[in-house]
């Protein structure tokens, strides 16, 4: 079974800057579009951006595009979701996600999620 496992979040002034990490493991995702989703308190999860199996291609939503840029490292299976400018409404659970699919927006077509870190941006 796959494993996804997030790091880097914290605690960050406005304006400030994190890296999440999202290892996977158990399996090999080289083939599988990776995502990103943020949940905050009392609302629904949302995406945030994908990225396809290649890396070619990446999607972003629009309340992130410009300020967020998400990548992916073959090798060792990692992908990182890079947030600059970061605003108190970007405060959220991040989870990082995996898709057998095509690149999308949609939770409902991602099949591994990981446990989520907390970001917080403070105003």
């Amino acid at each position: 079974q796959g494993q996804l496992v997030e790091s880097g979040g914290g605690l960050v002034q406005a304006g400030g800057s994190l890296r999440l990490s999202c290892a996977a493991s158990g399996r090999t995702f080289s083939n599988y579009a990776m995502g990103w989703f943020r949940q905050a308190p009392g609302k629904e999860r949302e995406f945030v951006a994908a990225i396809s199996w290649s890396g070619v291609r990446v999607y972003y939503a629009d309340s992130v595009k410009g300020r967020f840029t998400i990548s992916r490292d073959g090798a060792p299976n990692t992908v990182y979701l890079q947030m600059n400018s970061l605003k108190p409404e970007d405060t959220a659970v991040y989870y990082c996600a995996a898709s057998p699919h095509s690149i999308s927006d949609d939770p409902s077509r991602y099949t591994y999620w990981g446990q989520g870190t907390q970001v917080t941006v403070s105003s």
